[in-house]
């Protein structure tokens, strides 16, 4: 059972996992629309948020991005160096270099 139980539902977090196994598969927007993440409303993705920022410091950084898939299965791979910085630059619009729970939401929206 996933941290994101009563979010999303299991079998389409487990199908979009499924679909990304390969290197350089992953693009945030795919596995978004196959796990149910689009859409969520802002209180459900502050959820999410809360789970994918694991030191808490308000921020998801680089290193947390990369461990991105294993938020959702321990078992999941590491997201490649190309992938992290892909869905980083897609997250970040202020340019900190890391992801704020307002620019999720809007990652979650788009």
């Amino acid at each position: 059972m996933s941290s994101f139980s009563g979010i999303l539902k299991d079998a389409d977090v487990t199908a979009a996992l499924q679909s990304v196994q390969a290197a350089e598969s992953f693009k945030y927007k795919d596995f978004f629309a196959r796990a149910g993440i689009l859409g969520k409303s802002d209180d459900q993705a502050k959820t999410m948020f809360e789970i994918l920022d694991q030191d808490k410091s308000g921020f998801i950084e680089e290193d947390e991005l990369k461990k991105f898939l294993q938020n959702f299965s321990s078992s999941a791979r590491l997201l490649t160096d190309a992938e992290t910085q892909a869905f980083l630059k897609a997250g970040d619009t202020d340019g900190d270099g890391k992801i704020g729970v307002g620019e999720f939401q809007s990652l979650v929206k788009s």
